[in-house]
């Protein structure tokens, strides 16, 4: 057994990264995260199903958190500098889920009782992607889907930004931890003098929206708009769509909700896409006129409304189809697709080449930065385009000194440098999983295609969730062998943490201490 001296060890100087620091904090975190075990169940109960996988599956995470406190130093929480909050980042999204997926493990889920399989859930659910190995979700128990719904709904705003916000002794790490955090290259903008009262009114506002898509989507099947609806489906598609995680009680992902039902899960999608410093102003600060202005807010809507427009000329022009019912689908599917989510109100897979390559496109877009969504973020695609504008010109004036703004503020060098060399791993690490899944899929004789293997790795490194083929939005990823699973499970964590907090791991100028050569 490792003592508490050897952990105390572990300190600046001798590494430069004080990893006892990280630890404490990820005994912090799983400490709360063993808490939520409770909900799902108490929703057994009132099932009257059994509530037992849910209670040693708390009680082994609380206890791994109470350990790794014990074993190291409350006050190093306070030490949390950038290359502890890489390793907390990296630590914290790689091992909840491995606890979130115990459950599945301990409880009578068939489909989910390969260990594999099991992580595999739990990860998509945790990082928000919504990609299954459920063939049939409705077979499951309902304390079972829950779990899952809560995982993703956890993992959207950021089981990180949820512990800068609870955790009493976190105070100057945590703008660091939320600066890892929150997805996309955007600067923290205190909203209050605090950044713990702020990481609390981020998650205030992120369970205001949940409340709210809730109350309004069982109010519809309360008042006969949507008679199949019941207040367990009303959240299991509201956390859905705040999270832009994907994950839905029934086989048929939105696709048998009622069109009024629909629209409304569009909207929220939408609003969940953008970045939530900017969401705050707007809903709470009444900022309308600063937010209307902002840069990366008009780039995310101008996407959308070009891809919405492009998927309805390919659906019209396939024709069986009337013009509204045309309107709501390509517009649900193009905000669900560029924001991550994944939910599916028709099966795309049947749609033409226009739309299927759009789509595809779409899964390297992503919403705003600091939203719950994942993939490249449209900050990063506004940058890069003015980055190429700037070589063009520069190109014909070399003497020119053109400086590159995003609302009026000029972007230092070293923020470009990181988005090019971000979006350089980006596309890396997707080849080298879709590379990697053909491999296997040969060696494995399982019949995926080259674009299926692509889309895959596409969905699930941009923690999109449905995918092409069998793996489409009515599908399930349960044909892929374990080792196809492994490389995406790894694509999904890869995808949450936006790649660079894992890659710096295995560095060796990250870990050297100050004295080293």
């Amino acid at each position: 057994m490792v003592s508490a001296e050897r952990f105390r060890r572990l300190r600046r100087g001798a590494l430069g990264v004080d990893v006892g620091a990280a630890l404490d904090l990820l005994g912090g975190v799983l400490k709360w995260v063993g808490l939520a075990f409770l909900a799902p169940a108490a929703v057994a109960l009132v099932e009257g199903e059994a509530p037992w996988p849910f209670l040693p599956a708390g009680a082994i995470t609380s206890a791994a958190g109470v350990a790794l406190d014990l074993l190291t130093d409350e006050r190093r929480e306070e030490r949390i500098g950038p290359r502890e909050g890489f390793l907390v980042v990296a630590l914290v999204w790689l091992t909840v889920p491995a606890f979130g997926a115990l459950p599945f493990l301990f409880g009578d889920v068939p489909q989910l009782a390969n260990p594999v399989d099991a992580y595999f859930e739990a990860m998509s659910g945790f990082t928000a992607t919504g990609a299954t190995v459920l063939s049939h979700v409705e077979g499951v128990g309902r304390a079972m889907l829950f779990w899952r719904q809560l995982s993703h709904w956890l993992g959207g705003m950021g089981i990180i930004v949820l512990a800068v916000a609870v955790l009493p002794r976190l105070r100057v790490g945590g703008r660091r931890l939320l600066q890892a955090e929150l997805a996309g290259p955007a600067e923290i903008e205190p909203l209050t003098a605090t950044i713990r009262q702020t990481a609390r009114r981020l998650w205030g506002l992120y369970v205001g929206l949940s409340i709210v898509s809730t109350l309004v989507i069982a109010a519809f099947g309360l008042f006969g708009l949507d008679p199949s609806l019941n207040l367990f489906d009303a959240f299991s598609y509201a956390t859905s769509a705040v999270a832009l995680g994907g994950f839905s009680p029934r086989d048929g992902s939105a696709s048998t909700l009622a069109p009024i039902t629909q629209w409304a899960l569009c909207l929220t999608m939408l609003i969940s896409g953008i970045n939530f410093l900017r969401l705050f102003r707007l809903l709470v600060q009444r900022q309308v006129r600063a937010v209307s202005r902002d840069e990366e807010l008009r780039l995310y809507l101008f996407l959308f409304v070009l891809a919405a427009a492009l998927l309805l000329a390919e659906v019209l022009a396939d024709g069986g189809i009337g013009v509204a019912d045309a309107v709501r689908t390509t517009a649900f599917q193009a905000v669900s697709t560029m924001t991550t989510t994944g939910l599916a109100v028709s099966n795309y897979t049947h749609w033409g080449a226009l739309a299927t390559m759009t789509l595809l496109l779409l899964m390297f877009v992503g919403a705003s930065a600091g939203s719950t969504g994942g993939s490249i973020k449209v900050v990063r695609h506004l940058l890069l385009f003015r980055i190429i504008r700037r070589e063009l010109v520069t190109a014909a004036h070399a003497d020119m000194v053109v400086p590159i703004r995003i609302n009026g503020v000029a972007v230092d060098e070293r923020s470009l440098r990181s988005t090019i060399g971000f979006l350089a791993l980006y596309v890396l690490a997707f080849a080298l999983g879709s590379l990697g899944l053909v491999i296997v899929a040969t060696r494995a004789h399982t019949g995926i295609d080259v674009f299926e293997a692509i889309g895959a790795s596409a969905s699930c490194l941009g923690n999109v969730g449905a995918a092409f083929g069998f793996a489409g939005p009515f599908g399930s990823y349960a044909p892929f062998s374990t080792s196809a699973k492994l490389i995406l499970t790894a694509q999904m964590w890869l995808g949450r943490v936006e790649i660079i907090p894992v890659l710096v791991l295995f560095t060796r100028s990250f870990w050297r201490g100050p004295g080293s050569g």
